[in-house]
């Protein structure tokens, strides 16, 4: 009998792996530390993670030019990196989506009027590595560069109904040197074009 259950346990680990292709990049989790990585911005310069990361942290947000999710958290995500960059919290946007060119990332940046950095993830390695899924999805990295919160940024789409300000709320207890209780929370959104359709 014990035989037995050691051998499903194989025979599920092994599946896991032939069904989940991306399991690496499911093993980033909270608690991992993230390498330095460097892209380029939307003028063709490298840009890393070490010289653009906060004093007090850093939010890596996957974006979208065509995502009406995005277009309704774009005002939000531009009044939190506002509110917490005087903080010492730095944001760091990143277009994953093949399906869209650095014109049109460009334009719509200039439109949106971010006011951080937004970088272009070629073949969407960056999205691979940490496991982004969809757009807005966000990662919050400590001093250290260790995974803190995982997520989404609020649970409302348009931005009329928010009762729990998840990001905020993980902002506001690291800043204090709390515990954040909610360290992950599904994101949900437009999914990362990987392909060019």
């Amino acid at each position: 009998m014990k035989r037995k259950s050691i051998l499903l346990a194989v025979i599920l680990t092994a599946l896991v792996f032939v069904l989940c292709p991306d399991a690496e990049a499911q093993t980033f989790t909270v608690g991992s530390t993230l390498e330095n990585f460097k892209l380029t911005d939307l003028n063709g310069k490298e840009q890393s993670f070490d010289s653009l990361k906060g004093e007090k942290g850093t939010v890596v947000v996957f974006l979208s030019a065509q995502c009406p999710v995005v277009k309704g958290y774009n005002s939000r995500i531009n009044q939190i990196a506002a509110d917490y960059g005087s903080k010492g919290i730095s944001f760091i946007g990143i277009n994953s989506n093949a399906t869209e060119s650095l014109d049109w990332v460009k334009s719509d940046a200039a439109e949106v009027g971010y006011k951080f950095p937004v970088l272009i993830d070629k073949g969407a390695a960056l999205a691979d590595k940490l496991g982004a899924s969809v757009t807005p999805e966000v990662y919050y990295f400590d001093t250290k560069n260790v995974l803190i919160y995982h997520g989404a940024i609020d649970n409302s789409r348009k931005g009329d109904s928010i009762t729990d300000n998840y990001l905020r709320i993980a902002f506001d207890a690291s800043l204090s040197g709390k515990k954040i209780e909610k360290t992950k929370i599904n994101a949900f959104g437009c999914s990362i074009k990987r392909k060019a359709e």
